[in-house]
Protein backbone atom coordinates (compact mmCIF):
# COMPACT_ATOMS: atom_id res chain seq x y z
CA UNK A 1 0.00 0.00 0.00
CA UNK A 2 2.61 2.69 -1.14
CA UNK A 3 0.09 5.68 -0.48
CA UNK A 4 -0.54 4.65 3.52
CA UNK A 5 2.82 3.65 4.31
CA UNK A 6 4.68 5.68 1.60
CA UNK A 7 4.75 8.71 -0.18
CA UNK A 8 2.73 7.93 -4.21
CA UNK A 9 4.41 10.45 -6.32
CA UNK A 10 6.28 13.99 -5.18
CA UNK A 11 4.20 16.67 -3.91
CA UNK A 12 6.79 18.85 -5.36
CA UNK A 13 6.13 17.85 -9.00
CA UNK A 14 1.80 18.31 -8.57
CA UNK A 15 2.37 21.87 -7.13
CA UNK A 16 4.71 22.62 -9.97
CA UNK A 17 2.22 21.07 -12.79
CA UNK A 18 0.32 23.79 -14.46
CA UNK A 19 -2.44 21.39 -16.43
CA UNK A 20 -5.03 20.67 -13.81
CA UNK A 21 -8.42 19.81 -13.42
CA UNK A 22 -11.40 22.25 -12.46
CA UNK A 23 -10.97 23.67 -8.79
CA UNK A 24 -14.47 21.64 -7.72
CA UNK A 25 -13.12 18.51 -9.31
CA UNK A 26 -11.22 16.97 -6.26
CA UNK A 27 -14.06 17.60 -3.97
CA UNK A 28 -16.16 16.01 -6.42
CA UNK A 29 -14.00 12.84 -7.02
CA UNK A 30 -13.48 12.96 -3.24
CA UNK A 31 -17.27 12.19 -2.58
CA UNK A 32 -17.55 9.88 -5.05
CA UNK A 33 -14.69 7.87 -3.05
CA UNK A 34 -16.32 7.99 0.44
CA UNK A 35 -19.43 6.50 -1.41
CA UNK A 36 -16.87 3.95 -2.67
CA UNK A 37 -15.84 3.67 0.64
CA UNK A 38 -19.31 3.45 2.09
CA UNK A 39 -19.89 0.30 -0.03
CA UNK A 40 -16.73 -1.41 0.75
CA UNK A 41 -17.67 -1.19 4.81
CA UNK A 42 -20.67 -2.67 3.95
CA UNK A 43 -19.38 -5.59 2.11
CA UNK A 44 -16.95 -6.00 4.60
CA UNK A 45 -19.62 -6.11 7.20
CA UNK A 46 -21.83 -8.19 4.76
CA UNK A 47 -18.93 -10.34 4.06
CA UNK A 48 -18.12 -11.15 7.92
CA UNK A 49 -22.25 -12.30 7.81
CA UNK A 50 -21.58 -14.54 5.31
CA UNK A 51 -19.07 -16.49 7.19
CA UNK A 52 -20.58 -16.14 10.37
CA UNK A 53 -23.93 -17.81 9.08
CA UNK A 54 -21.92 -20.44 7.22
CA UNK A 55 -22.95 -19.10 3.71
CA UNK A 56 -20.25 -18.61 1.89
CA UNK A 57 -20.21 -21.96 -0.43
CA UNK A 58 -24.36 -21.64 -1.04
CA UNK A 59 -23.50 -20.55 -4.50
CA UNK A 60 -21.16 -23.19 -6.15
CA UNK A 61 -20.34 -21.52 -9.13
CA UNK A 62 -19.21 -18.37 -10.49
CA UNK A 63 -21.49 -15.98 -13.51
CA UNK A 64 -20.67 -12.68 -13.76
CA UNK A 65 -23.53 -11.37 -15.28
CA UNK A 66 -26.15 -14.30 -15.44
CA UNK A 67 -25.09 -14.41 -11.50
CA UNK A 68 -26.71 -11.14 -11.11
CA UNK A 69 -29.90 -12.62 -10.70
CA UNK A 70 -31.08 -14.62 -7.96
CA UNK A 71 -32.94 -17.90 -8.61
CA UNK A 72 -36.89 -16.51 -9.89
CA UNK A 73 -38.53 -19.53 -9.97
CA UNK A 74 -39.56 -23.26 -8.32
CA UNK A 75 -37.15 -24.89 -11.31
CA UNK A 76 -34.32 -22.09 -10.88
CA UNK A 77 -34.42 -22.77 -6.79
CA UNK A 78 -34.08 -26.90 -7.32
CA UNK A 79 -31.73 -25.80 -9.90
CA UNK A 80 -29.24 -23.75 -7.96
CA UNK A 81 -29.76 -26.17 -4.37
CA UNK A 82 -29.13 -29.57 -6.66
CA UNK A 83 -25.57 -27.80 -7.24
CA UNK A 84 -25.31 -26.92 -3.64
CA UNK A 85 -25.77 -30.82 -2.91
CA UNK A 86 -23.38 -32.03 -4.72
CA UNK A 87 -20.59 -29.71 -2.33
CA UNK A 88 -18.56 -31.66 0.33
CA UNK A 89 -20.46 -28.97 2.58
CA UNK A 90 -23.84 -30.32 2.12
CA UNK A 91 -22.35 -34.10 1.87
CA UNK A 92 -20.39 -34.17 4.87
CA UNK A 93 -22.13 -31.37 6.88
CA UNK A 94 -25.77 -30.04 6.16
CA UNK A 95 -27.22 -33.13 4.50
CA UNK A 96 -30.38 -32.45 6.56
CA UNK A 97 -30.68 -29.25 4.96
CA UNK A 98 -34.16 -28.89 3.00
CA UNK A 99 -34.93 -25.91 0.75
CA UNK A 100 -36.18 -23.44 2.87
CA UNK A 101 -32.89 -23.76 5.27
CA UNK A 102 -30.64 -23.79 2.25
CA UNK A 103 -32.63 -20.24 0.90
CA UNK A 104 -31.61 -18.75 4.22
CA UNK A 105 -27.61 -19.29 3.39
CA UNK A 106 -28.11 -18.33 -0.08
CA UNK A 107 -29.29 -14.46 0.46
CA UNK A 108 -26.14 -14.14 2.11
CA UNK A 109 -23.74 -15.36 -0.33
CA UNK A 110 -25.57 -13.95 -3.57
CA UNK A 111 -26.12 -10.20 -1.48
CA UNK A 112 -21.86 -10.74 -1.07
CA UNK A 113 -21.80 -10.87 -4.71
CA UNK A 114 -24.22 -8.78 -5.60
CA UNK A 115 -22.24 -6.00 -3.15
CA UNK A 116 -19.33 -6.86 -5.10
CA UNK A 117 -20.48 -6.13 -8.77
CA UNK A 118 -21.93 -2.67 -7.33
CA UNK A 119 -18.48 -1.29 -6.08
CA UNK A 120 -17.43 -2.35 -9.13
CA UNK A 121 -20.21 -0.88 -11.16
CA UNK A 122 -19.31 2.64 -9.26
CA UNK A 123 -16.03 2.55 -9.40
CA UNK A 124 -16.74 2.28 -13.27
CA UNK A 125 -18.83 4.75 -13.94
CA UNK A 126 -17.70 6.79 -11.49
CA UNK A 127 -14.02 7.18 -13.11
CA UNK A 128 -15.76 7.22 -16.98
CA UNK A 129 -17.13 10.34 -15.49
CA UNK A 130 -14.60 11.97 -14.41
CA UNK A 131 -12.16 11.03 -16.94
CA UNK A 132 -14.38 11.71 -19.90
CA UNK A 133 -14.97 15.08 -18.52
CA UNK A 134 -11.64 15.78 -18.30
CA UNK A 135 -12.00 16.46 -14.43
CA UNK A 136 -9.29 14.00 -13.11
CA UNK A 137 -6.57 16.00 -11.80
CA UNK A 138 -3.26 15.14 -12.58
CA UNK A 139 -1.40 12.67 -11.23
CA UNK A 140 -4.69 10.81 -10.30
CA UNK A 141 -5.45 8.71 -13.03
CA UNK A 142 -2.85 5.94 -12.06
CA UNK A 143 -4.06 6.05 -8.32
CA UNK A 144 -8.01 5.72 -9.36
CA UNK A 145 -7.33 2.76 -11.70
CA UNK A 146 -5.35 1.15 -9.12
CA UNK A 147 -8.46 1.41 -7.04
CA UNK A 148 -10.45 0.09 -10.28
CA UNK A 149 -7.98 -3.24 -10.44
CA UNK A 150 -8.30 -4.05 -7.07
CA UNK A 151 -11.64 -4.25 -7.25
CA UNK A 152 -11.37 -6.00 -10.02
CA UNK A 153 -8.56 -8.39 -8.08
CA UNK A 154 -11.02 -8.99 -5.14
CA UNK A 155 -13.55 -10.69 -7.28
CA UNK A 156 -11.01 -13.14 -8.56
CA UNK A 157 -9.61 -13.87 -5.24
CA UNK A 158 -13.44 -14.33 -4.00
CA UNK A 159 -13.91 -16.92 -6.45
CA UNK A 160 -10.48 -18.52 -5.65
CA UNK A 161 -11.45 -18.01 -1.65
CA UNK A 162 -15.18 -19.98 -2.45
CA UNK A 163 -13.62 -22.77 -4.94
CA UNK A 164 -11.33 -24.09 -2.12
CA UNK A 165 -14.00 -25.20 -0.21
CA UNK A 166 -15.53 -27.17 -3.21
CA UNK A 167 -13.34 -29.63 -3.56
CA UNK A 168 -11.96 -32.83 -1.69
CA UNK A 169 -13.50 -33.08 2.05
CA UNK A 170 -13.89 -29.47 2.56
CA UNK A 171 -16.43 -27.53 4.65
CA UNK A 172 -15.55 -24.28 4.74
CA UNK A 173 -13.44 -22.39 2.60
CA UNK A 174 -9.35 -22.04 3.07
CA UNK A 175 -8.48 -19.95 5.48
CA UNK A 176 -5.74 -18.80 4.43
CA UNK A 177 -7.45 -17.68 0.79
CA UNK A 178 -10.09 -16.25 3.32
CA UNK A 179 -7.06 -13.86 4.91
CA UNK A 180 -6.14 -12.68 1.37
CA UNK A 181 -9.49 -11.78 0.26
CA UNK A 182 -9.99 -9.67 3.56
CA UNK A 183 -6.57 -8.45 3.79
CA UNK A 184 -7.27 -7.21 -0.07
CA UNK A 185 -10.73 -5.69 1.28
CA UNK A 186 -8.48 -3.09 3.91
CA UNK A 187 -6.10 -2.60 1.37
CA UNK A 188 -9.05 -1.00 -0.93
CA UNK A 189 -10.75 0.77 2.11
CA UNK A 190 -7.17 2.06 3.26
CA UNK A 191 -6.16 3.44 -0.03
CA UNK A 192 -10.17 5.42 -0.62
CA UNK A 193 -8.82 6.59 2.94
CA UNK A 194 -5.97 8.18 2.46
CA UNK A 195 -6.84 9.73 -0.93
CA UNK A 196 -10.31 11.25 0.54
CA UNK A 197 -7.70 12.68 3.00
CA UNK A 198 -5.43 14.03 0.32
CA UNK A 199 -8.30 15.55 -2.04
CA UNK A 200 -9.32 17.39 0.77
CA UNK A 201 -6.27 20.08 0.22
CA UNK A 202 -4.77 20.98 -3.15
CA UNK A 203 -1.30 20.39 -4.35
CA UNK A 204 -0.25 23.44 -3.05
CA UNK A 205 -1.57 23.02 0.33
CA UNK A 206 -0.34 19.60 0.80
CA UNK A 207 3.35 20.53 -0.17
CA UNK A 208 3.53 23.61 2.03
CA UNK A 209 1.68 21.23 5.20
CA UNK A 210 4.62 18.65 4.56
CA UNK A 211 6.74 20.92 5.74
CA UNK A 212 5.49 21.10 9.47
CA UNK A 213 5.38 17.18 9.26
CA UNK A 214 5.57 15.31 12.89
CA UNK A 215 7.97 13.02 10.79
CA UNK A 216 8.25 10.74 14.06
CA UNK A 217 4.75 10.33 14.82
CA UNK A 218 4.31 9.92 10.81
CA UNK A 219 6.63 6.66 10.67
CA UNK A 220 5.13 5.35 13.85
CA UNK A 221 1.67 5.49 12.33
CA UNK A 222 2.65 3.54 9.33
CA UNK A 223 3.73 0.94 11.94
CA UNK A 224 1.24 0.92 14.01
CA UNK A 225 -0.96 0.38 10.43
CA UNK A 226 0.94 -2.10 9.50
CA UNK A 227 0.70 -3.74 12.67
CA UNK A 228 -3.11 -3.30 12.92
CA UNK A 229 -2.53 -4.52 8.94
CA UNK A 230 -0.94 -7.57 9.87
CA UNK A 231 -3.84 -8.35 13.37
CA UNK A 232 -6.95 -8.32 10.49
CA UNK A 233 -5.18 -11.25 8.49
CA UNK A 234 -4.98 -13.27 12.15
CA UNK A 235 -8.37 -12.49 12.63
CA UNK A 236 -9.41 -13.54 9.24
CA UNK A 237 -7.10 -17.01 10.00
CA UNK A 238 -9.27 -17.30 13.11
CA UNK A 239 -12.61 -16.88 11.46
CA UNK A 240 -11.81 -19.12 8.79
CA UNK A 241 -11.37 -22.21 10.96
CA UNK A 242 -13.99 -20.70 13.80
CA UNK A 243 -10.95 -20.72 16.11
CA UNK A 244 -12.77 -17.92 18.16
CA UNK A 245 -15.05 -20.42 19.62
CA UNK A 246 -12.56 -22.87 21.14
CA UNK A 247 -10.84 -21.74 24.13
CA UNK A 248 -13.67 -18.44 25.83
CA UNK A 249 -11.67 -17.82 28.65
CA UNK A 250 -9.03 -14.86 28.98
CA UNK A 251 -6.50 -13.73 29.84
CA UNK A 252 -5.37 -17.73 29.65
CA UNK A 253 -6.41 -20.13 27.05
CA UNK A 254 -7.97 -22.83 29.19
CA UNK A 255 -5.23 -22.45 31.91
CA UNK A 256 -2.50 -22.13 29.99
CA UNK A 257 -0.70 -18.83 28.10
CA UNK A 258 0.18 -21.25 25.36
CA UNK A 259 -1.94 -24.17 24.85
CA UNK A 260 -0.38 -27.65 25.10
CA UNK A 261 -2.06 -28.77 21.47
CA UNK A 262 -0.40 -25.40 20.10
CA UNK A 263 2.17 -27.32 18.14
CA UNK A 264 -0.23 -30.81 17.86
CA UNK A 265 -0.57 -30.86 13.65
CA UNK A 266 2.09 -31.79 11.18
CA UNK A 267 3.64 -30.45 9.06
CA UNK A 268 4.59 -28.22 11.77
CA UNK A 269 3.68 -24.86 9.66
CA UNK A 270 0.29 -25.78 9.60
CA UNK A 271 -0.31 -25.21 12.90
CA UNK A 272 -0.28 -21.36 12.28
CA UNK A 273 -2.94 -21.51 10.04
CA UNK A 274 -5.33 -24.78 10.69
CA UNK A 275 -4.52 -25.38 14.66
CA UNK A 276 -7.17 -23.28 16.81
CA UNK A 277 -5.10 -22.91 19.73
CA UNK A 278 -2.66 -21.56 18.08
CA UNK A 279 -4.06 -19.52 15.40
CA UNK A 280 -5.88 -18.36 18.59
CA UNK A 281 -3.19 -17.67 20.37
CA UNK A 282 -0.98 -15.34 18.10
CA UNK A 283 -4.05 -13.25 17.20
CA UNK A 284 -4.36 -12.58 20.97
CA UNK A 285 -0.34 -11.92 21.17
CA UNK A 286 -0.39 -9.70 17.91
CA UNK A 287 -3.33 -7.55 19.42
CA UNK A 288 -1.96 -7.39 22.65
CA UNK A 289 1.55 -5.86 21.50
CA UNK A 290 -0.50 -4.09 18.52
CA UNK A 291 -2.49 -2.46 21.62
CA UNK A 292 0.61 -1.62 23.72
CA UNK A 293 2.49 0.07 20.60
CA UNK A 294 -1.18 1.96 19.81
CA UNK A 295 -0.92 3.52 23.56
CA UNK A 296 2.62 4.29 23.15
CA UNK A 297 2.23 6.35 19.70
CA UNK A 298 -0.71 7.85 21.61
CA UNK A 299 1.47 8.96 24.63
CA UNK A 300 3.95 10.38 21.76
CA UNK A 301 1.28 12.58 19.83
CA UNK A 302 0.40 13.99 23.19
CA UNK A 303 3.57 15.71 22.99
CA UNK A 304 2.63 17.53 19.85
CA UNK A 305 1.80 21.28 19.41
CA UNK A 306 -0.82 20.47 16.98
CA UNK A 307 -4.12 20.02 17.86
CA UNK A 308 -5.55 17.87 15.32
CA UNK A 309 -2.80 15.90 15.69
CA UNK A 310 -3.40 15.28 19.68
CA UNK A 311 -6.87 15.00 18.82
CA UNK A 312 -6.42 12.58 16.03
CA UNK A 313 -4.76 10.41 18.21
CA UNK A 314 -6.80 10.25 21.05
CA UNK A 315 -9.53 8.86 18.90
CA UNK A 316 -7.28 6.64 17.88
CA UNK A 317 -6.78 5.67 21.57
CA UNK A 318 -10.29 5.37 21.99
CA UNK A 319 -10.29 3.08 19.44
CA UNK A 320 -7.70 0.82 21.04
CA UNK A 321 -9.90 0.43 23.87
CA UNK A 322 -13.07 -0.32 22.22
CA UNK A 323 -11.33 -2.80 20.33
CA UNK A 324 -10.02 -4.81 23.21
CA UNK A 325 -12.86 -4.78 24.94
CA UNK A 326 -14.88 -6.05 21.80
CA UNK A 327 -12.25 -8.64 21.38
CA UNK A 328 -12.39 -9.86 24.91
CA UNK A 329 -15.74 -10.17 24.83
CA UNK A 330 -16.01 -12.19 21.87
CA UNK A 331 -13.19 -14.36 22.95
CA UNK A 332 -15.40 -15.05 26.23
CA UNK A 333 -18.95 -15.25 24.58
CA UNK A 334 -17.58 -17.86 21.95
CA UNK A 335 -18.17 -15.20 18.94
CA UNK A 336 -21.67 -15.26 18.85
CA UNK A 337 -22.77 -13.34 15.58
CA UNK A 338 -23.69 -9.61 17.26
CA UNK A 339 -19.75 -9.48 18.91
CA UNK A 340 -18.16 -10.76 16.35
CA UNK A 341 -19.59 -8.30 13.86
CA UNK A 342 -19.13 -5.92 16.07
CA UNK A 343 -15.51 -6.94 16.46
CA UNK A 344 -15.13 -6.65 12.89
CA UNK A 345 -16.61 -3.91 12.21
CA UNK A 346 -14.52 -2.82 15.22
CA UNK A 347 -10.93 -3.25 13.05
CA UNK A 348 -12.67 -0.67 10.15
CA UNK A 349 -13.03 2.22 12.65
CA UNK A 350 -9.65 1.66 14.32
CA UNK A 351 -7.97 0.95 10.93
CA UNK A 352 -9.05 3.75 9.36
CA UNK A 353 -9.20 6.13 12.24
CA UNK A 354 -5.26 5.15 12.93
CA UNK A 355 -4.91 6.38 8.40
CA UNK A 356 -6.62 9.75 9.36
CA UNK A 357 -4.09 10.14 12.55
CA UNK A 358 -0.93 9.58 10.43
CA UNK A 359 -2.40 12.10 7.81
CA UNK A 360 -2.89 14.79 10.27
CA UNK A 361 0.90 14.16 11.47
CA UNK A 362 1.90 14.24 8.05
CA UNK A 363 0.05 17.10 6.40
CA UNK A 364 -0.94 19.24 9.55
CA UNK A 365 -3.38 22.26 9.18
CA UNK A 366 -1.46 25.43 10.17
CA UNK A 367 -4.45 26.52 12.19
CA UNK A 368 -3.49 23.90 14.89
CA UNK A 369 -0.37 25.26 15.73
CA UNK A 370 -0.63 26.70 19.73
Amino acid sequence: MPSIFEEVGSDTKQAAQTKTAKPDARRAIARWLMVLFGLVVLIIAVGGLTRLTDSGLSITEWNLLMGTLPPLSDAAWADVFTKYQASPEYQLQNSQMDLAAFKSIFWWEWGHRLLGRIIGLAWFLGYAWFALRGRVPSGWHFRLVLIGALIGLQGLVGWWMVSSGLVGRMVDVASYRLALHLGLAFVILGLIAWYVLRLGKSSVELLQARRAREVRLFRLGGVLVGLLFAQILLGALVAGIDAGRSFPTWPLMAGEFLPSESFGYTPIWSNFFENPALVQFNHRLLGYIAFVFGLFVWWQARKSALRSVRKAFNLVALALLLQLGLGVGTVLLAAPLDWALAHQLGAVLLFVLVIRARFRAGYPARQSLR
